[in-house]
């Protein structure tokens, strides 16, 4: 009676006993890959710099909860052009204001717009396409600033306010 034996190759037992470390070198390799090409937008350099400068943000926000501002806006999806209404109690605008959408996480993603008033009285501007997600919107100008977060895609206007406790 003889036996048939297989090459070491041919044993399904010495492909999976390979495959585990395997896997764990090939994982190790795909993290140090992540780990050194993408950077870690959560954290800045100049925190304490930031720290201080929210007492001035904070005076912005006061700034425009006196003036009892208040905007909403749309962005039209085909052409991405957004339409900026701004309400006020006496208070007459700046004829450009910077209009600025916020990724939560990744702040390469971050656009800044100069919205120009039309003789309407609203503030039109133009960006680019925006991911999907959830995003936070800053409108501002010299001395006030308002706040707001909105979901792309959006369905409907948009309602920025100075922050809450204001």
């Amino acid at each position: 009676m003889m036996t048939t034996v297989r090459p070491w190759y041919r044993e399904p037992w010495v492909w999976l006993l390979i495959a585990l470390p395997l896997t764990a070198v090939v994982g190790g390799i795909v993290t140090i890959y992540l780990a050194v090409s993408t950077s870690d937008g959560l954290v800045v350099d100049d925190y304490y710099e930031r720290g201080k400068a929210i007492n001035l943000d904070l005076a912005r926000d006061h700034a425009a909860a006196r003036h009892r501002l208040a905007a909403r806006f749309s962005i039209d999806a085909r052409d991405n052009r957004i339409r900026l209404v701004l309400a006020s109690s006496g208070y007459r605008p700046p004829a450009v204001l910077r209009f600025s959408l916020l990724h939560p996480t990744r702040a390469g993603h971050d656009q800044v717009v100069l919205l120009e008033q039309s003789a309407s009285g609203d503030y039109h501007g133009v960006m680019a396409k925006p991911a999907e997600g959830h995003w936070y919107v800053q409108l501002e100008a010299d001395d006030w600033r308002l706040w707001g977060s909105m979901t792309v895609p959006t369905a409907g206007q948009v309602i920025l306010k100075p922050l809450p406790g204001e």
